[in-house]
């Protein structure tokens, strides 16, 4: 059933816990809050944090003075953007860390906080990651963290100094390969990429549609997941961003890409859209 703007809206909530929640104490890392001057949750406090896993797999909620959205860092002790970090006792074993994913610096942060409905990144899951620009490897750190060590996240980066930066961090990552590559060619980078269940494209750029679904096509495997964030802005300037989200979607729908979904990213990203949906939707046979 569609909404107003043509779909259906997105459910919120984090859903119930499925395990006894855990319990830590403080936070250890770099500030990790939002604009302003805004701190992370907890920041410079020893107040208790719990735990709990939030409805999508590889995603948890820490709960102390404020919520916050976080992963399981895959290399403890290590923060990538000077983010927050939790440590929670474990019997037997070395301590859980955590790691604060910030929505105002990750669009896929905004984008589960905000409450979709669909998110298709999973533990194992080989995902695409697509970014042109100054990208320091904080949506890609947190999808490692989310896929786990049987996963793969192919960071395709267009800038060579933002390029070492995930070079740097995939040494300590090992389910990360950096590309350092023009997402508008992947003929490219055809070698170094397998398919994938899941594509993830904020390129900031007019022809972002065109750049997922010729990616799509390369790569994605059919009725795979895509997720692009759009900015209005940098399509068209002088449209109102719902006409662009619009238009925007008219073409990724003729490209064979399904939209499941759409959600602003409002407080966190001002006139940006996110799009989830699915390529070349394979037809259910009739009994």
């Amino acid at each position: 059933m569609l909404g107003k703007r043509g779909f259906k809206p997105a459910r919120g909530g984090s859903g119930r816990p499925t395990r006894k929640p855990m319990r830590g104490r403080g936070f250890r890392g770099g500030r990790g809050g939002g604009p302003g001057g805004k701190r992370g949750l907890g920041a410079g406090s020893s107040s208790k944090v719990m735990v709990i896993p939030h409805r999508f797999s590889g995603v948890y909620i820490a709960k102390g003075k404020a919520d916050a959205l976080v992963t399981r860092n895959m290399v403890p002790g290590e923060s990538i953007y000077g983010e927050k970090r939790i440590q929670l006792p474990d019997e037997g074993s070395e301590p859980t860390e955590y790691r604060v994913w910030n929505p105002f610096r990750s669009k896929l942060a905004a984008t589960i906080i905000g409450g979709v409905a669909n998110m298709p990144i999973e533990i194992g899951s080989k995902f695409r990651h697509d970014v042109l620009g100054a990208a320091n490897g904080t949506t890609v750190s947190h999808v490692s963290d989310m896929v786990g060590p049987t996963g793969i996240v192919y960071a395709v980066e267009f800038s060579h100094r933002s390029a070492r930066d995930l070079t740097n961090m995939a040494k300590r990552r090992p389910n990360i390969v950096p590309i350092v590559e023009d997402a508008r060619q992947p003929l490219r980078y055809r070698m170094l990429v397998g398919m994938v269940d899941v594509i993830f494209a904020d390129v900031a750029q007019p022809d972002q549609a065109r750049i997922v679904a010729i990616n799509a096509s390369h790569f994605l495997k059919p009725s795979g997941w895509f997720i692009i964030a759009i900015k209005a802005n940098c399509v068209d300037s002088t449209a109102k961003p719902e006409a662009v989200f619009a238009a925007e979607v008219d073409k990724l729908r003729k490209e064979s890409c399904k939209p499941r979904e759409q959600l602003t990213l409002e407080p966190y990203h001002r006139d940006h859209a996110v799009v989830i949906g699915q390529y070349r939707v394979k037809k259910k046979k009739a009994q």
